[in-house]
């Protein structure tokens, strides 16, 4: 039984119960045996552990996790201190800084913004090594999927940040208008420069939140 450790735990409530969940847990019980995964299966859900469900104030979502070694721990985009910084990271602190005046850190783990509620969630959350998307058949985006939707559903503003077209998918799923979503290229460095930068959504997710009388959020990266 996944047990998360705050309030995602009653939102989730009979979630891991459900058949495709079953398959999927059996599934990834099968590529953990058999090949190197990642992450490792303890940070799996580290997105939903690090911000709760009442806390969470923006969403960034991704596809799947980092596939070298020592990348993933379960937060989008976010590698673990000591790893360098891949050109996507690197693409979002470039824009961060044109933004928002925010140097680079000198190091590439998110951590920081998810205790302040940005939700960094991939839409899979696991891969085999050197093969991305290989998980994907697997039956994550169903999870994940129900995430987004009752994320929709808070009654706290939200601003979802979307880059690239397979974030740009989950769109349909966004409904309510007390949220606000906003798109852009992905960081990468094959299309950063169609459209990511110079998106300004930092600045944008705290324009919205102090519009709707939530505070900003502190976009700085602890050292």
């Amino acid at each position: 039984m996944v047990h998360i450790g705050n309030s995602w735990d009653d939102v989730l409530s009979g979630e891991f119960d459900k058949e495709y969940y079953k398959k999927l847990r059996g599934a990834l019980a099968a590529e953990y045996k058999k090949y190197t995964v990642y992450p490792d299966m303890y940070d799996i859900f580290n997105a939903l552990k690090y911000t709760a469900y009442e806390d969470v104030r923006a969403v960034i979502l991704g596809q799947d996790p980092y596939h070298g070694p020592g990348q993933a721990h379960g937060l989008c985009f976010s590698v673990r201190r000591g790893v360098p910084a891949p050109p996507s990271l690197q693409n979002i602190f470039k824009e961060l800084q044109d933004d928002l005046g925010i140097a680079p850190p000198s190091h590439g783990e998110l951590t920081s913004w998810a205790r302040r509620g940005v939700l960094l969630l991939n839409t899979v959350l696991t891969v085999r090594q050197g093969q991305p998307n290989s998980h994907r058949p697997l039956g994550w985006e169903i999870f994940t999927d129900r995430v987004i939707e009752l994320l929709d559903a808070a009654p706290q503003p939200i601003v979802f940040l979307l880059w690239g077209a397979n974030a740009k998918a989950k769109r349909a799923l966004l409904t309510n208008p007390d949220h606000l979503v906003l798109t852009a290229a992905h960081p990468s460095p094959l299309s950063a420069y169609n459209g990511f930068f110079g998106c300004r959504h930092f600045s944008k997710t705290n324009e919205f939140l102090v519009s709707r009388g939530a505070a900003p959020i502190d976009w700085r990266i602890d050292n």
